[in-house]
């Protein structure tokens, strides 16, 4: 046993530290960083009682807790010089080896390990003499100077030491200290007993160090040889292109994955394969003479896959049975005669042909009316796969046509990407928003629709990323748009357009019923015994708390019913919910928009007007005030230039007409007119309020009133002859919700009763008006008693016998 304080010999439980990767010499000042709590105790112990501590390198360094096998056999005896805390709580510990060791025992005791060690000799008696000590010394600086030239900012200082050492001793301290040695050649230096030994097995560890970073260097310039300036992100793949030569291993493409791409490639078949197949056969021997890491191979791998998964001639059978198709049709969706008929068309034809070419289509109407849900309705009553397109915003010819592949990130454009998700060669492909296609300096997308959206050309689609024809004309194109005046008028006439108008009061009635309340119990997880819409409480919801075109607001009013309602269900205040028109505004608030102001009494000067919105037709009453004056007319309600001109003609009318109406002939230069559109801060324009006009003024002038059960629209020309108007279905269907009983419709827009309602055409008494006269003969509440030429003007309006009074 020897004694613990500072000094060498044989020792009994010595302080410990077993280290991880890390071996001290005899002599070796290094300073290292102890975490373990064991450790940190050991080297704290040692510092305070001015001990020997133990040094021995760990075999596996990620063991926590070593135990004598997981230790090496022989260590350092080392002083503690210093010891500070770090930041991160781990200790930096500065030691001076003195004491080579060999390790007998190992044990953990009172949260330190002890080691039973016995002392070994730093050096033992050198085993080489003289002349072969010489040598080896020389050797090793031969060997140090090939290393020092491969090391990169070598030390001058230590260049020198070693250079300048002549014993063993020296140059070994000098090198084993200093030099970038592995953990195995660093602890087997610490057995090995002579000095002269070290050195031998120093001149091998040095010289393999030398041999490897030679053929690393020789690695790197071969690798710079193969680089250029666009390559140099490829560094390391053309490290390991190297590597693998070195190795014996292949550094091309090949093998299994190539034989698989010619399978492929043979397998094709089709429409424009047989082109397909050569350039891809090409490709493909393009393909094996390149290196696995070049950038020219990635791109054409990429390529052959993309063409590859081109649905070359995969197709789905359509489906033939119309009476299914149409049942179908009606299940998804409800009203849209028109796009139902044009799509069981289509299949009739497909039944008797046997194939038609693909269709394009162009939905055109408000948002929110179902245009892009019905191209999946349209799929699936077909039986296609469906693909969806979004073309908004888009404004670049290359989202269309695609890259060249010489781009980097080069990839095909959407059609072809559409198609290739779609698995088949006739798929509905629904083109949404094609409207809002915009252009710029990188090419106009519409323009590079035109061969997508022909049928003639479109057999040939030659995407730039792909550089092969692909046949398009097996797809069925359906387009959406909202307006149709931002479309390139060679692409529009390239569609068949289909026009969505507005939903009516009892279509979103019956939507709502049918669709949208199913759907949002299930979704908010209800049952229809646990939440009852009434109908009135469904019409209150489009009449009082939604004005729309479409149905997307009712679908969230109905929504946050079922919302409210599942609150009550969880919180137990209720078993069933009943909403009803008495109690929807306890759910949803106070009613947001309010009825048409109509006036339902016959008046002079008023006439109920029909007018057409984006969210459906409303009544626009029209008020015409006679004042006295110099003929100036006041026109008011933010009327476009349209409607002022329409009230010109209406004045020009009502002089003609005057005579027949018992007006004044020169009201025009004795009375100031003032025509008012009521709701002033909205806009209002256009021609079919012609006839309301003319009714009003011929009403306000005559002082004969105009029937408040009476609704009109017209445009009327100066011979007094009614035009045809447009939104005849949503005009009618204001005039019906509003309780009117009479609706004046131009002659000419007597083939638009089809369009209407059933509902709407009986509740309602249509008059056909050709002219002026038929108008005010329905319109005006009784017939015109032309005036006496001894009475003065203003007393016409008055009753007869106020007349023959101020006459006495």
């Amino acid at each position: 046993m020897i004694n613990n304080r500072v000094g060498v010999g044989n020792g009994e439980n010595m302080l410990c530290v077993p280290v991880r990767d890390l071996v001290v010499y005899p002599n070796m000042v290094v300073h290292f960083d102890v975490g373990r709590s064991a450790s940190v105790k050991a080297v704290k112990d040692a510092m305070r009682n001015g001990e020997l501590v133990f040094l021995v390198a760990q075999k596996d360094s990620s063991v926590e807790e070593p135990e004598l096998r997981d230790v090496f056999r022989v260590g350092t005896l080392a002083s503690v010089k210093q010891i500070i805390k770090t930041p991160g709580g781990v200790y930096r510990c500065l030691v001076e080896g003195k004491q080579k060791a060999r390790l007998t025992a190992l044990k953990k005791s009172s949260g330190v390990y002890l080691a039973d060690i016995k002392a070994l000799p730093n050096y033992s008696r050198e085993r080489l003499d003289d002349r072969e000590a010489d040598a080896a010394v020389r050797e090793l600086k031969n060997v140090f100077t090939g290393y020092s030239q491969l090391v990169p900012r070598m030390p001058k200082e230590l260049y020198n030491e070693i250079l300048g050492a002549d014993t063993p001793v020296k140059i070994f301290e000098a090198a084993a200290f200093n030099l970038m040695l592995s953990f195995s050649d660093k602890q087997q230096l610490l057995e090995i007993p002579t000095a002269g030994e070290k050195v031998v097995y120093l001149i091998t560890a040095l010289t393999r160090e030398v041999e490897v970073m030679s053929l690393e260097q020789q690695i790197h310039e071969q690798v710079h040889k193969n680089l250029d300036r666009g390559q140099r992100e490829y560094y390391i793949r053309e490290q390991i292109r190297v590597l693998q030569k070195e190795l014996g291993e292949s550094d091309g493409f090949g093998g299994d994955d190539l034989t698989t791409l010619e399978d492929k490639i043979d397998a094709l078949s089709g429409t424009g394969a047989e082109e397909a197949k050569e350039k891809l056969t090409a490709e493909l021997n393009r393909l094996k003479q390149l290196p696995a890491g070049s950038q020219e191979g990635a791109v054409i791998r990429t390529y052959i896959d993309t063409v590859l998964s081109l649905p070359w001639n995969e197709r789905t059978e359509d489906n033939t049975d119309i009476a299914l198709a149409a049942k179908m049709l009606d299940e998804d969706h409800y009203g849209m005669k028109r796009v139902k008929d044009r799509i069981v068309e289509n299949l009739s034809v497909l039944k008797l042909t046997g194939g038609t070419k693909g269709q394009i289509i162009c939905l055109y109407g408000p948002p929110g009316v179902g245009k892009t849900s019905v191209g999946k309705s349209i799929a699936r009553a077909l039986g296609r796969k469906y693909v969806r397109v979004s073309l908004g915003g888009i404004h670049d010819e290359s989202d269309i046509r695609g890259h060249r592949k010489t781009y980097v990130g080069a990839m095909p454009g959407r059609i072809i990407n559409a198609l290739i998700k779609a698995g088949t060669v006739n798929p509905v492909m629904l083109l949404d928003e094609i409207d809002k296609m915009g252009n710029s300096f990188h090419g106009d997308p519409a323009s590079a629709m035109l061969e997508v959206l022909d049928s003639e050309q479109n057999v040939a689609f030659r995407d730039h990323y792909i550089e092969l024809p692909t046949d398009l004309s097996q797809v069925m194109f359906i387009t959406t748009a909202n307006s149709l005046d931002t479309i390139a008028p060679p692409l529009l006439d390239r569609m068949e357009v289909i026009e969505l108008s507005s939903y009516t009061r009892e279509e979103k009635f019956e939507i709502a019923k049918r669709h949208l309340i199913p759907k949002q119990l299930k979704e908010n997880g209800l049952k229809a015994s646990q939440l009852r819409i009434a109908d009135d409480a469904v019409y209150a919801l489009i009449d009082s708390y939604t004005r729309e075109a479409g149905v997307r607001k009712l679908e969230r009013s109905i929504a946050s019913l079922c919302r409210k309602a599942a609150r009550k269900l969880t919180e137990g205040t209720a078993k069933r919910v009943t909403v009803k028109g008495s109690n929807i505004t306890e759910f949803l608030g106070h009613k947001k928009y309010l009825d048409d102001d109509v006036s339902k009494k016959d008046e002079v000067g008023l006439v109920n007007g029909l007018a057409w919105t984006s969210v459906g037709g409303v009544i626009m009453p029209l008020e015409v005030l006679v004042l006295d004056g110099k003929g100036k007319i006041e026109l008011t309600g933010s009327l476009g230039d349209v409607m002022k001109e329409s009230a010109r003609i209406a004045v020009s009318l009502a002089r003609k007409l005057s005579d027949k109406y018992g007006i004044s002939p020169d009201f025009y230069e004795k009375k100031d007119l003032h025509i008012h559109a009521p709701e002033g801060a909205v806009p209002k324009d256009g021609p079919s309020a012609g006839v309301t006009m003319t009714t009003a003024l011929i009403s306000a002038l005559s002082g004969i009133p105009v029937r408040g059960d009476v609704a009109m629209t017209g445009e009327i020309t100066l011979r007094g002859k009614v035009l045809p108007i447009g939104g005849l279905r949503e005009k009618t269907m204001a005039a019906y919700k509003a309780g009117m009983k009479t609706v004046i419709v131009p002659k000419d827009n007597q083939g638009d009763l089809d369009e209407i309602d059933d509902t709407v055409k009986l509740g309602l008494e249509f008059v056909f008006a050709e002219t002026i006269e038929d108008v005010l003969e329905t319109a005006l509440a009784q017939a015109p008693k032309k005036p006496r030429a001894d009475i003065p003007y203003e007393l016409v309006k008055k009753p007869v016998r106020r007349a023959k009074k101020a006459s006495v």
